[in-house]
């Protein structure tokens, strides 16, 4: 799993670029505050190699709390900026700093 970002220079908007290594998953999105939570709106697409990856224009200076959706099991990324407890997920998130 990893993030990559890529900061517009001259739009406050930041692309970020989501990868997941799942070859046996069937389906893979990215849900948090940026999409309302929405697997329809986060889905990843499938490449040959196995892996999943999308990207999404996300606005500068904001912190948003996400995790994937693989075929069903919520998971956190392991390289996120940092993590937060959610009460009502009752689990900590994974945090994007853009």
């Amino acid at each position: 799993m990893s993030v990559k970002k890529q900061f517009a220079k001259t739009k406050p908007v930041c692309k970020v670029t989501f990868t997941v290594a799942a070859k046996e998953a069937n389906a893979v999105s990215v849900v948090g505050d940026f999409n309302n939570w929405d697997a329809t709106e986060g889905e990843l697409s499938k490449l040959k190699n196995g892996t999943f990856k999308a990207a999404f224009d996300m606005p500068k200076d904001n912190s948003f709390e996400y995790r994937y959706i693989v075929d069903g099991a919520y998971v956190n990324e392991p390289e996120a900026d940092s993590y937060r407890w959610n009460a009502f997920a009752n689990a900590e998130n994974s945090v994007l700093e853009v």
